[in-house]
């Protein structure tokens, strides 16, 4: 029994060790095949870079005489071509050269390369381009564009270019400058007016143009779009036109209301033309245009001196001339401020400012009111009235009709109102005064010296009487004349003395 159990030990003993051998003889196996098959990928690597290799240096090569992908020289593409090529081009090119000049309006022109002596004299700028770039870097260009240019290649008389510039149709034709855009008032505000476009060259832009173009063999030249006219300074689009529109704009919200017999306004209507925009868009105010709209306004409104057409006292119609009472504008002082209100934007409703006593009683022709004295030179008769009611009239002695002694016709005011006055003449040749008289009621209507006032000294009043026996321009009344009126009379009270 211990017999069988040492064989059957044995044998299995023999099984293991049977197992264990074939298990290490296929790891090894598989080791050796992954090895042979790193050798061949390394292999294959190196092949492959070696191509590469070659190819780049290849191209390298090929790079360092024919210019790089993506190569434009003066707009032409010469990817991969050579130097010669170039030259070649830019010859071929010269022969028969005409370049088309494109004007406005349909107009052309057409300058040849015989009519300047056009030559090629860039042999060298095809090396000098090559020169300039990098072979080496002959992949990347694949993906980017050289543009490149040939300055100093093409030749030609500069004198002759210049005399065939001057005859060129688009310089020869009428110059119509172009208008700026300026701000323009369209009734309401101020706003952009939008520019003209002129036909006037820019010979300088014109004469660069064309070299440019003669430079790079160009065929046609559009005048227009390249810019060779004259272009005005600022369009509608512009910010210092809108600008320029918003300042005269804060100068338009003004508006002064004139309180006269009719409404005299001054707002934006008016005052949009008293604002204008240089060629720089600065604003400026026109304070001498307001100044003569002033005198004007003054003209139609001042009544001082000026011939008044009335109804006198009894119903006639009548003129009066001269004299110192009316309506009178201070103009200096309303100019400023009145431009004072425009600059602040100010709506008011006024009254124009007045000189000293350069006030009436109201508007208009008859502009002293329903209360005043009237006195008619012809009819030698006076009528004090108030308030549309005649208070009382009397005949009355005015001046002898001399130069020197008549009453002068006008309307004025009372200045002065005295008691027991005495009246001092001019002084004679002997020194001794012309007259000096004591009267009870005077009312001056000059500081010249004329007034109303009682004439004991008359016999009558009235009539003819005055041709002989006339004043020396005061209005002579009866005493108790004189003391009626002086009683009822106000400081002031307009004075009418007419014919």
């Amino acid at each position: 029994m211990r017999r069988y159990q040492w064989k059957r030990r044995k044998r299995l003993e023999a099984q293991q060790s049977t197992v264990t051998e074939p298990s290490v003889s296929g790891t090894v196996k598989t080791s050796a095949r992954s090895a042979g098959i790193g050798k061949q990928a390394a292999v294959a690597g190196g092949i492959a870079a070696g191509i590469l290799a070659a190819a780049y240096m290849g191209g390298a090569l090929f790079f360092q005489s024919h210019f790089l992908p993506n190569t434009t020289v003066n707009g032409t593409d010469f990817s991969g071509r050579s130097a010669g090529a170039l030259r070649s081009y830019m010859k071929e090119k010269i022969d028969g050269y005409e370049l088309s000049i494109l004007g406005k309006e349909g107009s052309s022109d057409t300058i040849r390369g015989s009519d300047i002596a056009l030559s090629y004299e860039g042999n060298e700028e095809a090396e000098r381009l090559l020169k300039k770039q990098n072979a080496f870097l002959w992949p990347g260009a694949f993906f980017t564009e050289n543009a490149a240019r040939i300055e100093n290649g093409v030749s030609y008389d500069a004198e002759l270019l210049d005399e065939k510039l001057q005859t060129l149709k688009a310089v020869t034709a009428e110059q119509t400058e172009p208008v700026s855009a300026a701000p323009k008032f369209d009734g309401s505000q101020f706003v952009p007016a939008r520019e003209q476009e002129g036909t006037a060259v820019d010979m300088e832009v014109l004469a660069e143009a064309v070299r440019e173009s003669i430079s790079e063999l160009a065929l046609e030249l559009d005048l227009e779009e390249e810019g060779c006219y004259k272009a005005p300074k600022y369009t509608s689009d512009s910010l210092e036109v809108q600008a320029a529109c918003d300042t005269m704009n804060e100068y338009c919200r003004a508006s002064i209301t004139y309180e006269m017999d009719e409404p005299v306004v001054v707002d934006k209507s008016l005052i949009s033309g008293w604002l204008t925009a240089d060629e720089d868009m600065q604003v400026s105010f026109n304070t001498e245009a307001v100044k003569e709209w002033l005198a004007e306004f003054g003209r139609k409104y001042d009544t001082v001196g000026t011939t008044r057409t009335f109804t006198t006292a009894d119903g006639l119609s009548a003129e009066v001339t001269g004299g110192t009472y009316g309506w009178e504008i201070d103009e200096e002082a309303e100019l400023a401020a009145l431009i004072s209100d425009i600059e602040n934007g100010v709506t008011a409703a006024r009254e124009p400012a007045y000189c000293e006593n350069g006030t009436a009683a109201v508007h208009g022709p008859q502009d002293w009111g329903a209360t005043y004295v009237e006195v008619d030179l012809t009819r030698q008769h006076m009528w004090y009235v108030k308030d549309g009611s005649v208070m009382m009239d009397t005949d009355v002695v005015t001046g002898k009709p001399t130069p020197d002694k008549e009453t002068p016709q006008g309307v004025y005011s009372i200045l002065e109102m005295k008691r027991d006055k005495i009246l001092l003449g001019d002084i004679k040749a002997n020194g001794q005064r012309e007259y000096e008289t004591l009267v009870s009621c005077w009312m001056r209507v000059t500081w010249t010296g004329i007034g109303f006032h009682d004439a004991t000294w008359q016999e009558a009043f009235g009539g003819e009487r005055y041709r002989t026996a006339g004043s020396h321009g005061c209005i002579n009344m009866s005493l108790s004349d004189a003391g009626r009126l002086y009683e009822m009379l106000e400081m002031h009270t307009p004075v009418v003395i007419h014919y």
